[in-house]
């Protein structure tokens, strides 16, 4: 819980542009989907800090994911209220030799119109925050996990495309 709390923390206030992105694409991240949710994955034990569950949000188990679970709201929350992929979204941290490196979310593409610029499009601070989260949580084992088996789902659903 510990790297948990310490990741959402530094992602607390920091945010893909310096202004508001969701004035860039309409929150286009946080507009339901065609069954009328919308949602972001939980990281391991995220869901014990929504019990109480907030009003309107419903936690489900994620379906691209096995044994993961899915936060879904109406579309409009608290900013203190949002699961760290909110927080991170629509970068990922990702290790390779060692090294955490943001990368883009391959998921976002469809609803964020700042991906196809590249890293460059984002705030450097929000990028060194997604980094920074990533070291504190590919130290936890659980976490290390977690978003191992999150990249090799986006690049299995990146070959069925």
């Amino acid at each position: 819980m510990e790297a948990l709390l310490a990741a959402r923390a530094l992602l607390e206030n920091a945010t893909p542009l310096k202004g508001d992105c969701g004035r860039v694409c309409g929150a286009a991240c946080c507009e339901p989907d065609e069954d009328g949710k919308g949602g972001m994955l939980l990281f391991p034990g995220e869901e014990g800090l929504y019990d109480p569950l907030p009003e309107g949000f419903e936690i489900t188990p994620a379906p691209d994911l096995p044994g993961a679970l899915l936060l879904t709201c109406s579309g409009t929350c608290r900013r203190e209220d949002r699961p760290l992929s909110c927080r991170l979204f629509p970068l990922l941290p990702k290790e390779k030799d060692g090294v955490i490196r943001a990368v883009r979310d391959r998921r976002g593409y469809i609803v964020c119109p700042l991906l196809p610029d590249g890293l460059s499009a984002f705030d450097p601070g929000f990028r060194a925050c997604v980094v920074r989260a990533g070291e504190i949580l590919y130290a936890d084992p659980d976490h290390r996990a977690f978003l191992t088996a999150l990249h090799a789902a986006i690049s299995a659903l990146k070959e069925a495309l």
